[in-house]
């Protein structure tokens, strides 16, 4: 029975979520699993990875093949190293306490690694919010000023035209007078 470790997944249409599972070959992608040792979601960034280290390794001491993403992910989170320095330790070409000195070492580099991305992932998320309010800013203070010289036009043109109106109102009133003295004059006499 040839045993694989490989991905089973899970989550729905468009959100893909592995488990990472130890299955006979011959069983389909989802079916019969022998036992789980961890998980992986992939949309997370970077890829959140959760690994029983120990299992991954007794499995793999015991000859499981993983599969060539399993392999990255075990690669990724030290299983693979710790069972390259195992079957150093076993041939007697390390000790124990130099192979858990080299794996620790090793694991204390990939976590600083680790970090330094995800707070580049975060300055490069506050960056782009301050980019997009700053734009936002910028248009909005664009539409103001749009908003107030159109403002300020339709005023002008109000008081113009209302100055119009009474200074055509002031011709026409003392037009008016002399005409309304001469009606007035005959009732007079």
């Amino acid at each position: 029975m040839p045993t694989r470790i490989r991905l089973q997944r899970r989550g729905k249409k468009g959100q893909p979520f592995y488990h990472i599972v130890i299955a006979d070959g011959r069983a389909p992608r989802d079916g019969r699993f022998i036992e789980k040792i961890g998980t992986y979601n992939p949309l997370t960034n970077p890829a959140s990875i959760d690994l029983n280290m120990d299992k991954a390794v007794k499995w793999l001491m015991d000859g499981a093949q993983p599969s060539d993403t399993v392999r990255r992910i075990l690669s990724y989170k030290g299983a693979m190293l710790k069972k390259h320095l195992q079957v150093g330790v076993r041939k007697g070409a390390l000790t124990q306490e130099q192979a858990d000195g080299k794996f620790n070492e090793w694991l204390q580099a990939k976590e600083a690694k680790i970090a330094d991305v995800r707070s580049n992932v975060e300055n490069e998320k506050r960056a782009v919010k301050k980019s997009r309010l700053e734009s936002e800013k910028k248009a909005n203070e664009a539409k103001a000023a749009a908003v107030t010289a159109k403002r300020q036009a339709a005023a002008e043109a109000e008081a113009k035209a209302k100055a119009e109106a009474e200074a055509a109102d002031a011709e026409e009133a003392p037009a008016e007078a002399p005409a309304a003295e001469q009606e007035e004059a005959p009732a007079a006499e």
